[in-house]
């Protein structure tokens, strides 16, 4: 379960219509509870290191956005709950690209954008034995 605020649904959803028709992409920082519930307390947009070619279906996070993430989560204490991603004129579904490159534990917020327009949001989490994404439930907070 993920815990989001509205200004941050607001913020993937702007994202996501700015840099359409390109997959958009960024890091998700909170709090993980004790029991595995995730409190979403800031977004960090990156920009898309993948070549232009490729970047209306699929996105990169550098090495070097993910290490500089993990140091300002540290410094700020808190964690890095996972990533979002837009899906340009696709549903908010798990691609098979998506399932080869995730790491288990981490949230994976997906946005449907459909000619310009952000729609669905969905998260996903992988399975630990990496087979499969499972459908993680939003809690929409104001």
């Amino acid at each position: 379960m993920i815990h989001l605020k509205q200004e941050h649904i607001d913020q993937i959803n702007k994202h996501a219509e700015e840099d359409y028709p390109h997959e958009c992409c960024g890091i998700v920082f909170g709090k993980l509870g004790e029991d595995q519930t995730k409190a979403v307390s800031e977004l960090l947009p990156i920009s898309n290191s993948r070549e232009e070619q490729a970047r209306h279906n699929r996105f990169l996070i550098t090495s070097e956005d993910i290490m500089r993430s993990e140091l300002y989560a540290r410094k700020h204490k808190l964690d890095v709950l996972g990533f979002y991603h837009s899906h340009p004129d696709h549903p908010a579904l798990p691609s098979a690209f998506d399932l080869e490159h995730a790491w288990p534990t981490y949230s994976y917020l997906i946005v449907a954008v459909e000619q310009r327009r952000a729609g669905e949001l969905t998260s996903w989490e992988l399975n630990s034995d990496r087979s499969a994404f499972h459908f993680e439930t939003i809690i929409r907070e104001d």
